[in-house]
């Protein structure tokens, strides 16, 4: 018998940021706003908290979705749900 997971969501967005960041906070509006209609499982990570601050200074935001990196600056919303519909 085969038991399938009703409502999980089938991608896993992180948005790479740190505090006080404009280009963060419009990308997360975006994330949020394309979250209500195609639900996706979302891990926002400080930068500056969890030792990448090098890695991702000159990007940030840098957003990966199914550890994939999808975007950097900025999130274009039509391209974002394009990448969500094709999990």
């Amino acid at each position: 018998m085969n038991f399938r997971r009703i409502n999980k969501p089938k991608a896993r967005v992180e948005i790479y940021s740190k505090p006080d960041c404009h280009l963060c906070d419009e990308a997360k509006a975006v994330l949020l706003r394309v979250r209500k209609r195609y639900p996706f499982e979302l891990l926002e990570v400080d930068i500056t908290q969890d030792g990448r601050y090098d890695e991702f200074r000159e990007q940030i935001p840098v957003i990966f979705v199914n550890e994939r990196k999808a975007f950097k600056y900025r999130v274009d919303e039509r391209e974002f749900i394009r990448k969500l519909e094709q999990v």
